[in-house]
């Protein structure tokens, strides 16, 4: 744990700190434990990555990710082409690796590292659609490399490059079309059926997410990126339990990249580095200085973004454990000259991504690239069905920047069949009014029924957004009652989820109690009227101030 705090405050992705625990543990190191065995390597670094990548997944923003989307394609694939190929022949004339081994290191470095993308980027404050560009990008860019890389280590030469690049067409459409449906069955079938326990919920969506890696590469498709867009859609649903859900796939994601980064730092040898540290930082340094940033420029020609920002995003290409766990697929397959590829892959991403990781935030103000946009929080909604009583209960947090604080539990408009039941504020719990004033920090407990549990979460997090006036303000997210000006957006969808504000489960499921919660929501019925209809029935509350 202290490892994770040093990683996170120091701006190093912990990939180093987990590395040089491998090291001195293994050959050369403190304990000195022989460890070769690069195939158990390779299948542990798999499953690690499946996870790290359905974690970055789950954690993806679709409203950040839809408008890159295109340009994150184009730079996973055609830029991944771009860089192997310039990587590859500073490999092959300023190293002096012959073809074969120079296409191996150039597609293996080509790929930007998921865990280590994800580690940073929470930590400097860029604008939504640079992180959803480098996020997508960081998860897409896996399944064309991996590609690559078995088709180069495969044994006899490399022929007919061009039906490579079909094949590698073939494997994206398949693996996109699996990992699409699976998430799209499983956020359905988790949205409507109630598991007999809450922790039951992160195991499912981890479970989903792995099925989809699974039937991908089952298909003769990409399972990994089947995975990152199944547990895309997973993470952008209305799933119930989600921020339990959500801390569970950060924890194990956590764990995969502690694991696989150890077992990495015993693999290798260090004092085998020493001869290879050079055309390291040569095949680096073309790799960071032109590789990288031709590979974006061009790969985004098409696409209207400032120079400044395919500056920044060419710095932010970071490697990490993904390249060396790509580097011992030609161990696995005896290519010549394996050993010292991830020898030299090993050390290249130790120099640059020491170089890389920090320098980032420095970078980023330099080019003067921040976020300067000042978006409300987003609420931290959590459901739980109620299938018995067929309605949900939704545990609502208003955190610090959200607009909803100032409005009265009346002007949130809710669809009639939804009602705010209880307001807990400062460790207090109280039945709200009408006229009751939500503030920032207040845990809302909202009962709906099933015909309208999507309208109200829609409607909360509209007003989230756009405060009491949010229906005429033209903001979207939801809709108000009968003859309520509103703006669901398409199929009155709510917009994608966040990962704002937080939720303690105790205070959350105490007042639910099967005989009863229904009641009270009937006879209340608050929001169900617009302030000043006077068909509206006031109840009776101890509501405090």
């Amino acid at each position: 744990m202290a490892a994770v705090r040093i990683s996170s405050r120091s701006g190093l992705p912990s990939l180093l700190l987990y590395l040089g625990i491998g090291i001195a543990l293994g050959q050369d190191g403190i304990f000195d434990v022989k460890f070769d065995n690069a195939e158990l390597t390779q299948v542990i670094g798999y499953a690690a990555l499946v996870v790290i990548l359905a974690e970055g997944g789950l954690g993806a923003k679709w409203k950040e990710v839809r408008p890159v989307l295109p340009a994150a394609a184009v730079v996973s694939t055609i830029g991944v082409g771009i860089s192997v190929g310039i990587t590859a022949a500073a490999a092959h004339y300023l190293v002096g690796l012959d073809w074969r081994q120079a296409l191996i290191i150039g597609a293996v470095v080509s790929s930007t590292d998921a865990a280590a993308v994800f580690s940073v980027l929470r930590r400097v404050p860029l604008p939504s659609r640079i992180t959803g560009l480098l996020e997508a990008e960081s998860g897409f860019n896996d399944a064309p490399v991996v590609i690559l890389v078995v088709a180069f280590s495969a044994v006899g030469p490399v022929e007919h490059w061009y039906l490579l690049i079909g094949e590698i067409a073939l494997e994206l459409a398949i693996g996109a079309a699996i990992g699409i449906t699976v998430g799209w069955l499983g956020s359905l079938g988790l949205r409507h059926v109630a598991l007999p326990a809450s922790g039951l919920y992160p195991i499912a969506v981890m479970a989903i997410a792995v099925m989809a890696y699974a039937a991908g590469a089952m298909a003769h498709g990409s399972g990994f990126l089947a995975v990152y867009l199944a547990a895309m859609i997973l993470g952008n649903s209305k799933l119930p339990h989600w921020p339990a859900t959500r801390g569970f796939a950060d924890g194990l994601g956590w764990l995969a990249q502690i694991g696989m980064f150890v077992l990495l730092g015993l693999l290798v040898t260090p004092h085998d580095l020493v001869d290879d540290f050079w055309p390291a930082v040569v095949v680096g340094l073309v790799l960071t200085m032109v590789a990288r940033p031709l590979s974006v420029f061009l790969s985004l020609a098409p696409f209207r973004l400032p120079a400044r920002e395919k500056a920044l995003i060419s710095w932010a290409g970071l490697r990490g454990a993904v390249p060396i766990i790509l580097a011992t697929i030609p161990m696995v397959s005896g290519v010549e000259g394996s050993t010292r590829i991830f020898n030299i892959v090993f050390v290249l991403v130790i120099v640059y991504t020491l170089i890389q990781g920090p320098t980032l935030p420095w970078v980023a103000a330099k080019l003067k690239i921040a976020d300067d946009e000042a978006e409300a929080d987003d609420l931290g909604v959590e459901s739980a069905p109620l299938e018995r009583l067929r309605g949900h209960l939704l545990s609502v947090d208003i955190p610090e920047k959200s607009k909803m604080h100032g409005v009265e539990v009346g002007e949130l408009r809710l669809p009639a069949g939804a009602a705010v039941t209880l307001v807990v504020r400062e460790d207090e719990s109280f039945v709200p009014s009408p006229t009751t004033v939500l503030r920032r920090g207040d845990e809302l407990l909202v009962v709906a029924t099933d015909p309208v549990r999507d309208q109200a979460e829609a409607r909360l997090r509209a007003v989230g957004e756009g405060g009491k006036l949010a229906g005429w303000l033209g903001t979207g997210g939801g809709s108000g009652s009968s003859g309520t000006p509103g703006n669901p957006g398409p199929s009155g969808r709510p917009k994608a989820l966040g990962s704002g504000g937080s939720v303690k489960p105790a205070r959350r499921v105490t007042p639910v109690r099967p005989a009863t919660p229904v009641t009270p929501v009937k006879k209340l019925g608050p929001a169900d009227d617009i302030p000043g209809d006077s068909s509206s029935e006031t109840p009776r509350t101890n509501a405090r101030r």
